[in-house]
């Protein structure tokens, strides 16, 4: 119990060293902000106008869901920058040399990040519905959905702890043109029905499809549906997924950041 406590208390010390760092870096948390609400803007009012919902619908209440998918999965990319940088700098070393948890070490970035990711989808949500955006299953159901993008995005952390353990910062900067496909071979903003049969079958098992698709399901969005097993069972795949994520990269992560020689 005591071990567990003590890990407890390492977690929230290093999440509040993060956090504070975004207090006192303003136009950083703008940038990470306002870059959400600048794509709906342009996929919402631009290519809205072209695009079809497969099974119909509007396509802002198709797009919100994907647009939420996607900054839950580009939020990666700064956390594994951070990581890296505190690891080149040697804060990580730091870190290594006191008296603390080394689960509590990378746990605390991850619950750190959960909190920046809750409050991006707020404000990503005031900016939809003030697009026409709604959910139409209830309070309940819509909080389901959103505890599912937080549930991706903490896996998802992981695998960012655990490459940025692993890679330099100038390597984890390139990081973006992996996070690219993965957002847009998906169910983000196109129904996977309208692709070509290869990519209908990558978009439909891409984890973050599973994610939205459950999310639009809960939301009450069009877009829901598809003959596949796993477009059926989204919500399954939803929860799947992820744990499967933590699963592997958790361990992996507190693995190396003990035998970190950089």
């Amino acid at each position: 119990m005591n071990a567990v406590r003590y890990a407890a208390v390492d977690s929230w010390i290093v999440a509040k060293r993060d956090l504070i760092h975004w207090v006192r870096e303003p136009v950083r948390v703008f940038a990470n902000l306002a870059y959400p609400i600048v794509s709906v803007l342009i996929f919402g009012l631009v290519f809205g106008s072209a695009m079809n919902v497969f099974g119909g619908g509007d396509y802002i209440e198709f797009l919100l869901p994907g647009m939420f998918g996607q900054t839950i999965a580009f939020g990666v990319a700064a956390t594994m920058m951070m990581v890296s940088m505190d690891a080149d700098r040697g804060v990580t070393d730091r870190f290594r040399a006191s008296p603390m948890s080394q689960t509590g070490v990378v746990a605390g970035r991850s619950f750190a990040d959960l909190v920046n990711s809750s409050l991006e989808l707020l404000v990503l949500a005031l900016c939809g519905l003030a697009m026409g955006w709604s959910f139409h299953h209830g309070l309940l159901k819509a909080l389901v959905a959103f505890a599912l993008l937080l549930w991706l995005r903490f896996a998802l952390v992981w695998i960012g702890i655990y490459l940025g353990l692993l890679v330099k910062p100038e390597a984890a900067s390139a990081s973006w043109m992996f996070l690219f496909p993965l957002t847009m071979f998906a169910n983000t903003f196109v129904s996977p029905e309208l692709m070509p049969g290869w990519l209908r079958v990558v978009a439909e098992w891409n984890p973050l499809s599973s994610t939205v698709a459950a999310a639009r399901e809960l939301f009450g969005n069009p877009g829901v549906g598809g003959d596949s097993w796993a477009a059926q069972n989204s919500l399954l795949l939803a929860v799947l997924w992820p744990a499967v994520f933590v699963a592997i990269f958790w361990p992996l992560s507190v693995v190396k950041y003990r035998n970190l020689s950089r």
